[in-house]
């Protein structure tokens, strides 16, 4: 049976992946407090992690909250279940010393329709019973 704490980070994960059945949710209780251990698809773990960590930082301040509100302390551990180390690199350290396309072919949201989307998620949080 999973507890609120579960729940909560398999919530925000799922809406944010690509492949939400892959999303797992292990909770140890250890001397630094509750340590949930969050296991993604590897196509997915950058999601997760996002820019520079911000994604992650974000789902760690949320858990933060929640254990304000429920004195406790939680730590996130993103668990890399490929085997490999995740390594930072910068797209522009390329070899060849040709210059290094970074655009993307994705199309760029509308701002009303990324706000709009944001505020329905955020009614759906509301929703939890936490």
């Amino acid at each position: 049976m999973s507890t609120i704490d579960q729940q909560f980070v398999e919530y925000i994960v799922k809406s944010l992946v690509s492949k939400p059945d892959a999303v797992v949710v292990e909770r140890r209780i250890d001397e630094k407090g509750v340590l949930l251990e969050l296991t993604v698809d590897p196509e997915d773990l950058g999601r997760v992690i996002g820019k520079r960590g911000a994604t992650a930082q974000s789902i760690r301040t949320l858990l933060r909250a929640l254990g304000t509100k429920n004195d406790a302390r939680y730590n996130l551990k993103i668990v890399d279940n490929d085997g490999q180390a995740i390594a930072q690199t910068s797209s522009s350290d390329d070899t060849s010393g040709k210059p290094v396309d970074d655009s993307t072919d994705e199309p760029v949201d509308d701002p009303d329709s990324v706000l709009n989307r944001t505020r329905k998620e955020l009614a759906e949080l509301d929703d939890l019973r936490i």
